[in-house]
């Protein structure tokens, strides 16, 4: 029982926190393959709308890039916004459930909380997260998730996310702590 209260409170505590959640997964490069919009554009739609509990959006190129080999129009990426209880469970299960999932995970730095506090945290691989089975997902891409917060405030917000259990490295851990000495010839 004393579990259930603790994690009432939580959810209430990131309810308070968070405005809004937004998860972006780009699919430049996959939309170069034959068939794209016919066999993986679905499939990534399809697990993206596992991992969030709604449909993405898709987004088009806006202008013509050719150094990236993109035209105007062209499908460049997928987004969902969470707000509520969506958004809430999203938080959670990112930070109790899919973090602790990544190889070689050893915290965040604590420059993913930008100046106006809001969290943004990349994931290299979608079959991190528990609802994607890997013999079902034949496509692999990675996604970007920004928590932005109801107050833009930096210290505030970092201390929040710290709070509510967001796996943030402590100041000055993580650089500079090994030397590199060159080799000479």
């Amino acid at each position: 029982m004393a579990e259930s209260k603790k994690q009432l409170h939580d959810r209430a505590a990131i309810r308070a926190l968070l405005e809004k959640a937004v998860i972006d997964a780009g699919v430049g490069r996959l939309s170069q393959q034959p068939n794209f919009e016919e066999k993986i554009l679905p499939q990534v739609m399809r697990d993206l709308a596992a991992i969030t509990g709604q449909q993405p959006q898709i987004r088009r190129a806006k202008e013509s890039i050719a150094g990236f080999k993109i035209r105007e129009g062209q499908i460049v990426g997928l987004r969902v916004t969470l707000r509520g209880a969506k958004m809430v469970d999203f938080f959670d299960r990112l930070v109790t459930i899919v973090l602790p999932r990544v190889r070689d995970f050893a915290g965040l730095e604590r420059s993913v909380v930008d100046q106006g506090g809001t969290l943004n945290v990349g994931v290299r691989d979608h079959l991190v997260f528990p609802e994607i089975s890997p013999e079902t997902s034949p496509v692999s891409f990675s996604l970007g998730a920004s928590m932005v917060p109801k107050k833009k405030d930096h210290a505030k917000s970092l201390d929040a996310f710290l709070a509510l259990g967001v796996p943030l490295k402590k100041e000055g851990e993580g650089k500079g702590t090994k030397s590199r000495a060159k080799k000479k010839k």
